[in-house]
């Protein structure tokens, strides 16, 4: 099995620490979206990352596929079985992975567009809904266990994202969060290794 994955993404993380703790062997591939590589291309036709591809050459993508794939297949579930904290840990994914969409909007548009094109209004909104879910999430964050869950992945792949891209731009008022973040790792070093990374 393999994970096709760029390290400053946050849903590379998720998934590559998402098989670790589902107890599965999964090689990290590194790979760059922008030279549209063949392995990709050929397992993912939209070119994104991450990809998993099995050792029976199935490609599953994207990470919430391949985060259910993972608690299918491994020794060690990932998300709950009851129904009711099922919905209630998806939800909580959704949310952390919408963040990172919003968060990588304004990296995409500071990177891609030459600056005397830069839409700071469409920045601005990106950030007001970060904003918002991080307000949301600072009163409501997960209590972390001993066998974190989806969401707690979610979690620690957005709050690593964050300190990469946007140091000292979201920890003012929010202290637990920035607390959770430093408790997950060092409460797991095997995943906070798979955090973004530059």
């Amino acid at each position: 099995m393999k994970i096709l994955y760029s390290p400053a993404s946050p849903y590379s993380a998720k998934v590559r620490m998402g098989a670790h703790l589902a107890g599965l062997s999964a090689e990290a591939v590194l790979t760059d979206t922008n030279a549209a590589p063949a392995e990709l291309i050929h397992n993912n036709p939209l070119g994104k990352i991450p990809v998993l591809i099995t050792d029976e050459g199935l490609s599953v993508y994207d990470s919430r596929a391949i985060m259910q794939y993972l608690d299918r297949s491994g020794s060690k579930r990932l998300y709950p079985r009851n129904a009711a904290k099922r919905t209630e840990v998806d939800v909580f994914e959704a949310l952390c992975d919408g963040t990172c969409d919003c968060l990588l909007a304004i990296m995409y548009e500071r990177r891609f567009r030459p600056a005397e094109i830069v839409h700071q209004e469409w920045i601005d909104k990106q950030w007001t809904k970060v904003v918002r879910a991080l307000d949301h999430l600072e009163g409501n964050l997960p209590r972390l266990t001993k066998a974190p869950n989806g969401g707690h992945l979610a979690l620690a792949a957005l709050t690593g994202y964050l300190a990469l891209r946007f140091p000292g731009q979201w920890e003012r008022g929010r202290p637990k969060l920035k607390r959770w973040s430093t408790k997950f790792a060092t409460s797991f070093p095997d995943l906070d290794a798979m955090r973004p990374k530059a």
